[in-house]
């Protein structure tokens, strides 16, 4: 990995997450008061996940299921925003991934990055080969290379393609277009802009 690629943006990162705290801090704050309010249980809801080189960190995000709901540890079984889990405030929150907000307190902590595989549970990455261990090389992301072509639209298999994918090609400029991707995917849904990871290849070879 370049180093002064992986310090600018480490700088980016940190300097990134402190200015959306203090700009979203009031907005949070509401969106913590609604949860509460509205369903029992915690505002937050924090997680044992899988960072970079296997490190395992406390990942904190909006509650938006009922409080005793049973979490399965697999990744690949997807909660969808119609089970019945999933509360009317977590509903929201999860259409425009505002429930991930609060990951901005993991990417200052240096646990996480803006741009990066998504963090799986350890009991996934226990049973890691290793192919899909290479998507540890790098700090986990708020979004990342699988969530801007499909997200849960994609099979695990296909998000793991594109994890990977990113470890091993990831410099500014793609990450930068990973971001503005994100924006826009907010806009139009993440399972309508599906890029299957073997379709795309196939197509820049040609």
């Amino acid at each position: 990995m370049n180093r002064t690629y992986e310090i600018t943006k480490r700088v980016f990162d940190f300097a990134a997450a402190a200015v959306g705290l203090a700009v979203s801090s009031p907005f949070m704050l509401i969106f913590y008061l609604l949860v509460r309010c509205t369903s029992k249980g915690r505002g937050f809801y924090i997680q044992d996940r899988v960072g970079k080189d296997g490190a395992i960190f406390r990942m904190i995000k909006f509650r938006t299921m009922r409080a005793d709901h049973k979490h399965d540890p697999d990744p690949t079984i997807v909660i969808t925003d119609d089970h019945e889990a999933v509360t009317p405030v977590g509903r929201f929150l999860r259409k425009f991934k505002l429930d991930e907000a609060p990951q901005l307190f993991n990417v200052l902590a240096g646990q996480m990055s803006l741009v990066g595989p998504r963090p799986t549970v350890p009991e996934q990455a226990a049973e890691y080969g290793d192919f899909e261990r290479r998507r540890l090389g790098v700090r986990p992301g708020i979004t990342g290379m699988a969530q801007v072509n499909g997200g849960t639209g994609l099979t695990w298999p296909e998000r793991i393609e594109w994890d990977i994918y990113y470890v091993e090609h990831h410099c500014w400029m793609m990450d930068v277009k990973i971001l503005f991707r994100t924006v826009v995917s907010l806009a139009v849904g993440t399972e309508k802009n599906v890029h299957r990871f073997r379709d795309v290849r196939a197509e820049e070879k040609t």
